[in-house]
């Protein structure tokens, strides 16, 4: 499915490139979205779209459901763009990030890096424009239109508000834990796990009891994914995330392992963690200090035993089920490299 994704991708941007060309557009925007989309990913989102469809018996051709899927993932770019830009990530999947691939095609002016950012939330923009495109052209019936688009207006406003708590919070982390798991529920689990799954389901008919065991497996596969995203984000090698291991500490994202930190921390690691944490010039030595705090107070332990604890509930949620036996497997195969991924 991965590989009928990117196919899929493939094409679609090639086609976007030519009209481009013919327009006499410049080729860096089609060329940058294009590194970014087809220059990694683990397209965790469309699978678990496939696997949604199979699981509510959906069979026969698939081609509107990876046309929907495929959606998704021009969705997730458009989201990448964004964040990075917020955030002010240089690299995304090893490369640089979109702002700075395009502030790199314009060295030498003055304004180039203000360019980078303006063109990047333009090239999201249209990343959001085209994935509207494909759901559209996905060849869905009338009523197939009607379910996946009213999963896709939740999914699009979850994420959208889980954004928002996440800026809001960041640089002000705090103990507040449920605040930190609320975080990771909007911009995180629903949109990368549980939505896309009833997206696919309800394309195959799925009745509401289908949907809702499908949330319960979501939900919890969703969160693990983002706690274990998180660990990454401090503790990951940037050649396996492509992504630095300071970023998130030098932002002073508000994750729920800094939230567990806080809480568990003494009075002398808690002044060296606000110390650290959010220092926007923390360099590699601040940075393995921050991390080996983050260890002795015992919250990366409790992190990956929340990481196992969602783990076994999307398992359960499968058990005794009416999803199709096939699917089954599947989506318990997904949930074990969700959750012990190195990258």
């Amino acid at each position: 499915m991965r590989s009928a994704v990117e196919e899929r991708l493939a094409a679609f941007l090639d086609t976007k490139a030519s009209w481009a060309a013919a327009q006499c557009f410049p080729a860096e925007v089609t060329d940058v979205l294009r590194d970014l989309v087809l220059g990694g990913g683990k397209r965790i989102r469309p699978v678990l779209c496939v696997a949604g469809w199979r699981a509510a018996g959906g069979c026969g051709d698939q081609g509107p459901v990876l046309r929907v899927a495929v959606s998704l993932e021009m969705f997730h770019a458009f989201a990448l763009v964004h964040d990075d830009v917020m955030d002010r990530s240089a690299t995304r999947r090893g490369r640089p990030s979109a702002h700075e691939a395009l502030a790199a095609r314009h060295v030498g002016r003055p304004s180039a890096a203000r360019l980078g950012a303006n063109a990047a939330l333009l090239l999201g923009d249209l990343a959001l424009a085209w994935s509207d495109e494909l759901l559209h052209t996905a060849g869905l019936s009338v009523d197939q239109f009607a379910v996946a688009t009213a999963v896709l207006d939740e999914m699009r406003t979850e994420l959208m508000y889980g954004q928002y708590l996440d800026l809001l919070a960041t640089g002000w982390p705090s103990t507040d834990l449920n605040a930190a798991l609320r975080i990771i529920r909007f911009k995180g689990a629903k949109y990368t796990a549980e939505r896309p799954l009833q997206l696919g389901a309800v394309l195959a008919g799925a009745d509401a009891g289908m949907r809702t065991t499908l949330s319960e497996f979501g939900l919890p596969l969703g969160e693990a994914f983002q706690l274990r995203d998180d660990l990454l984000g401090v503790f990951g090698h940037r050649e396996h995330t492509g992504k630095p291991n300071l970023d998130d500490l030098r932002e002073g994202k508000a994750t729920v392992l800094m939230a567990l930190a806080l809480e568990r921390s003494d009075s002398a690691q808690r002044t060296a963690l606000r110390r650290l944490v959010g220092d926007p010039a923390l360099d590699e030595h601040g940075a393995q200090r921050a991390r080996d705090l983050l260890t002795a107070t015992g919250a990366v332990a409790a992190v990956e035993e929340m990481i196992a604890d969602r783990h076994r509930a999307a398992l359960r949620a499968l058990d005794g089920t009416f999803l199709h036996p096939t699917a089954v497997v599947m989506l318990r195969e997904l949930a074990a490299a969700a959750v012990v991924r190195s990258s």
